[in-house]
């Protein structure tokens, strides 16, 4: 299976970012498994983009997400809410068919995060039937580098964890 693990997180060096780096890594040769970490490059929403003019970088991420059989997404709160740049992204989608009926499942790399998670569950059970809150892989990352997040994900114990998420996540995309 194919899956496009979206980043929520604009910061080049993203705990977030690094998490789905290593979940990639996990899932092979089993699942494909592309990190879309590019979040900034989107442009600021806006209606009347939309259509026979839409920015290249909205296109090549609604292809992404058209060409994926399920959407892994992971998040850092900010001000207790989903990222502005995340939100951005989404907004882009919801009146496009590509996240319509889409499995959707999140992954969080925070001891806290509650508030956004409980915003971002809500804006995703809107623009797609399919998001599913009962899969879902959390660990405490926070303030550890790549590196540091590579290696405690290398632990036995978070490999088994992290290919049950991805198993689960299968079983629920051919569902």
């Amino acid at each position: 299976m194919k899956f496009l693990a979206i980043s929520g997180s604009s910061r080049k060096i993203s705990t977030n970012s690094a998490m789905l780096r290593a979940l990639q890594s996990t899932a092979k040769p089993h699942h494909d498994i592309e990190v879309f970490d590019l979040i900034a490059s989107l442009p600021v929403f806006s209606p009347d983009l939309e259509g026979k003019i839409l920015p290249a970088s909205v296109n090549a991420f609604a292809r992404l997400i058209d060409a994926s059989d399920g959407l892994i997404i992971a998040s850092p709160e900010y001000v207790r809410s989903i990222p502005g740049g995340l939100k951005n992204a989404i907004d882009w989608l919801v009146s496009r068919d590509e996240i319509i009926g889409k499995p959707i499942v999140l992954m969080h790399a925070s001891h806290r995060g509650e508030d956004m998670l409980g915003q971002l569950r809500l804006v995703l059970k809107t623009v797609s039937e399919r998001f599913n809150e009962d899969i879902f892989l959390k660990f405490d990352l926070m303030k550890k580098s790549p590196q540091e997040i590579f290696e405690y994900l290398e632990i036995d114990k978070n490999q088994q964890l992290m290919s049950s998420f991805i198993s689960q996540f299968e079983k629920y995309c051919r569902s």
